[in-house]
């Protein structure tokens, strides 16, 4: 939820009722008078703060974003001891939120605006924090893009297949098994000691994770030739070999 939205501001309260109600009846439910009636106040007022039902969506997916963001960094590690339990643990949380939160989940899915493409993005950054660290300590298997869009990919399908399947044909160990394989896809078995493996693809990968994103030694210039040449070193040679 934005900065301008204080704990009993017209427009809380509005996107609070919204969703409620989304959670409740799904977006159908979520019409300005119900919303207007929920939150105690006139249907002008959704127009005025939000210009239409498109535009309090957007909100609700902002704030739907805003709690899950306060959830995850809750929980974030710096320096975990073990990253490989780390995106494990990250992996089941975002999986866990979309179960449980369906209605809101999908919303924010679908968002656009540009307070929800903020959000996501933060969201974003974390993630792609945890495969940096996996990719420094030598455990990952493939580029960092590439991992990180596995990790979306397999929790998104995790969400999708459970509320597509009947209630009572859904079975926890299918979210165990996507999980797992999702680990297997971008992590090694043992972390890779780099003078151990055949070219330099290990040691670039370690190297570019390390790098610091400010510019105190190198030139962005010199920082941008520098992690296209290791982005190169790590693609060629980073797979595992038959």
């Amino acid at each position: 939820m934005s900065t301008r939205d204080t704990t009993d501001s017209p427009r809380r309260r509005i996107v609070e009722a919204a969703v409620e109600l989304l959670e409740k009846g799904g977006p159908d439910a979520v019409s300005t008078r119900a919303v207007a009636a929920a939150a105690g106040m006139q249907p002008p007022a959704i127009y005025r703060l939000f210009g239409d039902k498109e535009g309090l969506l957007e909100a609700v997916a902002e704030h739907g974003y805003a709690q899950f963001l306060e959830s995850k960094r809750a929980q974030l590690d710096p320096d975990p001891r073990d990253p490989v339990e780390e995106l494990r643990r990250g992996w089941d949380m975002v999986v866990e939120f979309g179960i449980s939160r369906p209605e809101l989940f999908a919303v924010m899915n679908r968002a656009a605006g540009r307070g929800a493409d903020m959000a996501h993005r933060a969201g974003l950054e974390i993630l792609h924090g945890r495969v940096r660290r996996l990719a420094a300590k030598g455990w990952l298997r493939v580029d960092e893009e590439l991992a990180a869009q596995i990790i979306q990919a397999t929790g998104r399908g995790a969400v999708t297949t459970w509320h597509s399947t009947p209630a009572e044909r859904r079975d926890p160990a299918l979210l165990t098994a996507l999980r797992e394989a999702m680990v297997a896809a971008v992590t090694r078995a043992e972390p890779a000691v780099p003078a151990a493996e055949t070219g330099p693809a290990a040691a670039a990968r370690a190297l570019r994770a390390a790098l610091p994103d400010g510019a105190d030694v190198l030139s962005d210039a010199e920082q941008h030739l520098l992690r296209e040449w290791l982005t190169r070193l790590t693609a060629d040679g980073g797979a595992p070999r038959a």
